[in-house]
């Protein structure tokens, strides 16, 4: 076949293509239009997912008539200053957006500038252009799109379902939101409001802070840390949740460059080595952060939809998201999220089996009164601990059958009662008079431990309950990274050297890496085929059991290979030593003991989670626990 020229309608169709791929798509151009247009409120309207009808209008600055025919010309913008394609200081060059959507579409642009005293229409179907016209339409502009891919059926046929599409177009525009908190943004589909975000208030972090809290909810609003910093023109800003506030996906780390969102496998990579000493490899944080540099310094263009972006000093971006993730998370302290006090509430009321007629589940009452004589019910009305779990009514009337005579007062019960031995707590009376005040401690002061694993600390405000081994395991972590830093971990020589037998390529993996092992305070040498000597451990971890920590690290050394070093994979390695090193669940300990390991979380950055990622301390509040008992 001899070459020829495509015609307009079909290369704009093919435009169309790699650049409006989904009805969000059109919807991502046009809302980014409207921003870089200077709007401050943008109305989105959508019918069947997008596929009928698109409108989008925002009080930008408009555009005059011959504006209008310019703009559905292939490669006609007013956001290119020069013909560097690299400086680009809106959200992108969008030459292509507009004639694309009108290639397979019916557009219908009105705009009106300001000053203006009257506004203009033009229609694009199919890729034919019509004139302007007179039109009625307040400043700014309103652009319907209707029948999207009507002029290429088979791309109707890839489409998912109208749902389907509705929830990529929520999720565009919330984006978009994210980046933008000044401009007010709403979203109707199928006749139901679905978004209503009104323009946030006072400064840019807070404000910002204020939108994603509307978009991301209330409990990423309560438990994010700001950061703020700045390396060689480039400035990073944003908020990161806790550690303890964490998904089993990434769809909740949300990454801008310039106010465009974009997923950038470098960015990612960096928020998960910022996280790696407090979450698993399989949970992921929330976060939103906004990235600004010179244009010139970034590649907006890899990609047709402007979703990836090449950086020109990869360096820079990876160390400066790095080093400020890890300095606002050390600011946060042994801070956790109150989330993980929620849950436990949650866990605490017994689950109701009564459901409402719309489906929802009754309202907590307070527990009614009881008058002598009166026998228990199955349920007592409904909440916050006022439920009585099915069957425990009957288990509790067969205990009390063989005791039919009446409870004594509840003085003398009182007089004879009797702690439980699991939950005893520690006689007081000596240390009263020289314990510190309780409000001078945020984790409050030690008084009991339960099962031999857990710490019950009252503090001003409620009470603390503390997981022992978790919390140990993040301090000697720490510890061990603090001297790792200093010089090296102290070791101390065991009186008799331990011999642990493993399986040979074990014992090789571990004797190749036994340079690496010293510096963390670990000495061993071969002792034979399969076996390992170990002389020396480090001394942070004081009497632990070496044989099961050298298996252990056999196996993290199975895993990890020998692509990179022990000092690079730091947070694998000195993760498996802490948890060998810290208190054991079971160990029973003392007040004073109690007490230090209470401070020294207040004073260690990150003690909020053990090195899995899971909380180390859970707080109630008291108001919560009084309405646990319905005294709320």
């Amino acid at each position: 076949m001899p070459i020829r020229m495509l015609p307009d309608t079909l290369v704009n169709r093919i435009a169309a293509g790699e650049v409006i791929e989904r009805p969000a798509a059109a919807v991502k151009e046009l809302v980014e239009n409207a921003i870089d247009a200077g709007a401050t409120r943008i109305d989105v309207v959508v019918r069947d997912g997008g596929k009928s009808l698109i409108t989008i209008t925002d009080d930008g600055c408009g555009m005059a008539p011959d504006e209008l025919a310019l703009a559905v010309e292939r490669h006609a913008t007013s956001k290119l200053p020069s013909d560097d394609l690299l400086d680009i200081r809106s959200l992108g060059f969008r030459g292509e957006a507009l004639p694309s959507i009108g290639a397979v579409s019916r557009l219908t642009l009105t705009s009106r500038p300001r000053g203006a005293d009257s506004a203009w229409a033009l229609t694009v179907d199919a890729g034919l252009k019509g004139a302007p016209q007179p039109a009625a339409l307040a400043q700014g502009t309103r652009v319907e799109v209707r029948d999207l891919f009507a002029a290429v059926p088979a791309r109707l046929k890839f489409l998912k379902a109208a749902r389907t599409e509705f929830d990529h177009i929520g999720d565009c525009i919330e984006r978009l939101a994210m980046a933008h908190p000044g401009v007010a943004f709403t979203l109707d589909g199928d006749n139901r409001s679905t978004l209503r975000l009104s323009a946030a208030q006072g400064d840019l972090l807070d404000a910002r802070l204020t939108r994603l809290g509307a978009l991301m909810g209330r409990d990423f609003q309560d438990n994010a840390v700001p950061v703020q910093a700045a390396r060689e023109g480039v400035t990073l800003a944003g908020w990161i949740g806790l550690p303890t506030l964490h998904r089993p996906t990434a769809r909740h780390q949300h990454l801008f460059v310039n106010g465009r969102p974009v997923r950038d496998k470098l960015m990612v990579g960096a928020v998960r080595a910022a996280y790696a000493d407090f979450l698993p490899r399989d949970r992921h944080p929330m976060l939103a952060l906004f990235l600004d540099l010179d244009p010139q310094e970034v590649d907006v263009n890899v990609h047709p939809a402007k979703a990836e972006v090449r950086f020109r000093d990869q360096g820079l971006v990876r160390g400066l998201i790095v080093g400020a993730l890890k300095h606002a998370l050390a600011e946060a302290g042994h801070r956790a999220s109150t989330t993980v006090g929620l849950a436990t509430l949650g866990a605490l009321r017994p689950e109701s089996s009564e459901v409402d007629a719309d489906g929802t589940i009754p309202s907590p009452s307070p527990l009614p009164h009881r008058s002598p004589g009166h026998q228990p019910a199955q349920s007592w009305g409904g909440g916050y601990g006022s439920v009585v779990p099915r069957g425990l009514a009957d288990r509790a009337t067969a205990f009390q059958a063989p005791h039919q005579a009446p409870l004594p007062p509840l003085q003398g019960r009182l007089a004879g009662w009797q702690t439980a031995p699991a939950a005893r707590p520690p006689d007081y009376s000596a240390q009263a008079a020289a314990a510190p005040p309780l409000d001078s401690h945020p984790l409050g002061a030690a008084r009991a431990q339960v099962h031999n694993t857990y710490i019950v600390a009252q503090t001003t405000e409620g009470i603390v309950i503390v997981d022992q081994h978790a919390a140990h395991e993040r301090l000697v972590y720490e510890r061990m990274k603090t001297a790792l830093l200093e010089g090296g971990v102290k070791r101390q020589a065991l009186l008799i050297p331990e011999l642990v037998e493993l399986d040979e390529p074990s014992a090789n993996r571990l004797l190749g890496r036994a340079a690496e092992l010293a510096e963390l305070g670990l000495a061993v040498e071969g002792f034979g085929p399969g076996c390992v000597l170990v002389r020396e451990v480090p001394a942070l971890l004081g009497q632990s059991d070496v044989k099961s920590l050298v298996r252990d690290l056999a196996e993290e050394l199975a895993e990890l290979g020998d692509a990179l070093s022990l000092k690079e994979r730091l947070e694998d390695v000195c993760g498996t030593m802490a948890c060998h090193g810290s208190v054991r669940a079971g160990r029973s300990l003392s007040v004073e003991e109690m007490n230090a390991l209470l401070r020294q979380m207040e004073a260690t950055p990150h003690s909020g989670q053990c090195n899995h990622g899971r909380p180390t301390y859970v707080e109630l509040k008291l108001s919560d626990i009084e309405r646990l008992f319905g005294r709320r």
